[in-house]
């Protein structure tokens, strides 16, 4: 297969070019079905002249249906998209990428969607589809779920579907709530991802970043102890990455925490702790939820952040961070082995 993609590259790019064009369209059909040609159209940057084509001919071969709500992918177009995974990841060289990042940082796996992210909102969503992938494939009886929030963990639990090994999964928020918007708070972010999943879950109602009196009078609190409990005993984590400028902003933290992640180069955060580009903890945050010492006895602790951008965050955490699967994409892929390749 290797050899024949070689051939193929060489002597005809232009047929990857539009296998990969075509393998994009039915990819954004799937996420966002039924949908109409001129959202497509601006959602994947095409000129819609370009893109009638294109959708003429995936009708033509029984992989779309277009209707008068919108455009949906038929069963044989659910089926070759699945197959044709596996040919892309080869096609782009992301199984090449996906084994220098798990050698990289020391990771049990690494998975890579195609595309950036920052270009193409609709990838996070992939994302999140491949994390919930995994998660099904690593199920055991009576999972305890804990989940972090941001918009990444949000597209996890939107591409999140009914499961016969969730419905005895309990999902939890791994820490307080950042006072950020609701729908991408931990809680907000559990509950959801439990009923489409059609799981349990319990909430942790208190704030993430807390003064120290008022985190050990909480942590007293018997409900928050038993909430606390089940947090620390989950077998499976899913949480994002952090930049740390964004995040301290997003907590509003005081001008002399800033200050100093400013001077000590402060690159990533995650669970409230900060990393620089070394992977050292510059700074942490008192919060209530996981901390590092408890991800470092938990088994399946996942990894979800994508994007160029997010390179640098992504890199810094995990030379240190105690995760075993990275879940990202293309673009972080290539900004993070860019700079593997000159350290």
């Amino acid at each position: 297969m290797n050899r024949l993609l070689d051939i193929q590259k060489k002597l005809l790019p232009e047929l990857v070019d539009t296998m990969g064009m075509r393998y994009r369209i039915l990819r954004f059909v799937r996420l966002m079905q039924p949908i109409g040609r001129r959202n497509l159209a601006a959602s994947l940057e095409m000129s819609e002249r370009v893109l009638r084509s294109e959708v003429m001919f995936l009708k033509d071969q029984g992989l779309l249906n277009v209707a008068t709500s919108g455009m949906t992918l038929t069963e044989e177009g659910h089926n070759l998209l699945v197959q044709l995974e596996e040919v892309m990841k080869e096609t782009f060289d992301l199984s090449t990428m996906e084994k220098q990042l798990a050698s990289l940082f020391q990771l049990k796996q690494v998975v890579i969607v195609p595309g950036d992210s920052d270009d193409f909102p609709w990838v996070k969503k992939e994302m999140g589809r491949a994390c919930v992938s995994f998660m099904k494939k690593n199920l055991s009886e009576s999972d305890v779920i804990a989940v972090t929030g941001g918009t990444s963990i949000s597209a996890v639990a939107e591409m999140m579907v009914p499961d016969a090994g969730f419905r005895e999964a309990l999902f939890v928020p791994a820490r307080g709530g950042l006072g950020e918007q609701v729908e991408n708070q931990a809680n907000t972010i559990c509950a959801e991802m439990a009923q489409r999943a059609s799981g349990r879950y319990r909430l942790l109602h208190v704030p993430d970043q807390l003064g120290q009196g008022s985190y050990k009078s909480l942590i007293e609190e018997p409900s928050v102890r038993e909430i606390l409990s089940l947090i620390r005993s989950a077998t499976m984590v899913v949480h994002g990455i952090g930049e740390a400028e964004t995040m301290a902003e997003r907590r509003q933290s005081p001008a002399d925490v800033i200050d100093k992640l400013q001077r000590k180069k402060a690159a990533a955060e995650a669970f409230g702790y900060y990393f620089d580009h070394s992977g050292d903890i510059i700074h942490k945050v008192l919060t209530i939820g996981l901390q590092m010492e408890d991800l470092a006895a938990l088994p399946n602790v996942i990894a979800v952040a994508g994007g160029s951008s997010k390179g640098d965050a992504i890199r810094a955490y995990m030379k240190q961070g105690p995760s075993e699967v990275l879940v990202t994409d293309e673009g972080a892929a290539k900004t993070i082995l860019g700079k593997a390749d000159k350290a």
